[in-house]
């Protein structure tokens, strides 16, 4: 019994890393978001139509099947209006105001889902997950402007929240999907709505990018979208959609660091303790969920 728990752990441990390497990639949006001098749709539309393409070939080198049966179809068209649509609300809110402040306005979903998870998907309540969902929610007050809407960076905050909502609805029907679906060709499929919605758009406002554009829209295709987003699918199928949105609040620590080294950003104190309380609820979570893969009793349960 001990040894089949140690096992456990340690798949849960390679998990969670996989779980974090792809949020590292995923980070990288915000850099690159203010660094591309193109509009939000311009970059999420060519951005998902270069990740398509590279995840396309990805699924055709591994003998990944792309056919869907009907009812996956319609879930993926929707799961990818509300991706697109979460994309282009968080590319606005980075532009209007700093990695650190798009990032963790988009960082509410994890509150979000926690509450929404339950009612889509008939799961149990956790008063613990809406527990670490407040923490995330008092991490952002710390970087809440004026509330007004004159204020840039307060609509900022209300463009990474309409986001993060969008993210979480995605998150829970991605959620029953992956189980019976390969995330790779979920991905792909929804990369394709995003691209082919937007596609007309970029043709008829055509804007030719510089070369440090293409680098950088490549860099979100690949990295941050076929790789990121495939990890993250991937973790969706290991645990549940509140537990990886909660341990996801690594991606704005690590996306404030970047921004610090690549945009000089100024770091307030006020970031160190928004930050510190997200970082504080994935190190709660994840040391709960090793607990349980030992199938010891979670020292937090309610």
């Amino acid at each position: 019994m001990g040894n089949s728990g140690d096992q456990n752990s340690e798949g849960v441990g390679k998990d969670i890393i996989l779980l974090c390497v792809g949020l590292l990639f995923i980070s990288t949006t915000g850099v690159l978001a203010r660094s591309i001098q193109l509009s939000a749709i311009h970059i999420i539309g060519w951005r998902s139509v270069f990740a398509a393409i590279f995840l396309m070939l990805f699924c055709k080198w591994k003998g990944f099947s792309l056919k869907l049966e009907k009812q996956k179809f319609w879930m993926n068209l929707i799961a990818g209006v509300l991706l697109g649509v979460h994309w282009v609300t968080y590319f606005i809110s980075l532009k209007m105001s700093s990695v650190a402040v798009g990032m963790l306005a988009l960082f509410t979903f994890p509150t979000i889902t926690s509450l929404l998870e339950p009612v889509i998907l008939k799961t149990k309540f956790s008063v613990f997950h809406l527990f670490l969902g407040i923490l995330v929610l008092l991490g952002i007050y710390f970087l809440a402007p004026d509330l007004s809407l004159e204020n840039d960076m307060f609509k900022a905050v209300l463009f990474g929240v309409f986001s993060a909502v969008c993210f979480s609805i995605r998150n829970i029907l991605m959620k029953q999907q992956v189980a019976r679906a390969n995330g790779s060709v979920l991905m792909t499929w929804q990369l394709i709505v995003v691209g082919g919605v937007l596609l007309p758009y970029l043709i008829w406002d055509f804007k030719r990018p510089s070369f440090g554009g293409v680098s950088g829209i490549l860099a979100l295709a690949l990295l941050a979208t076929a790789i990121g987003h495939t990890l993250f699918a991937y973790s969706l199928k290991k645990f549940s959609a509140t537990t990886t949105s909660i341990i996801s609040g690594l991606q704005p620590i690590f996306g404030i660091i970047l921004g610090y080294i690549f945009l000089k950003e100024a770091l307030e104190w006020n970031t160190f303790v928004g930050g510190g309380l997200i970082l504080s609820t994935v190190l709660i979570e994840s040391y709960r969920m090793f607990r349980v893969a030992k199938n010891k009793t979670p020292i937090f349960k309610l």
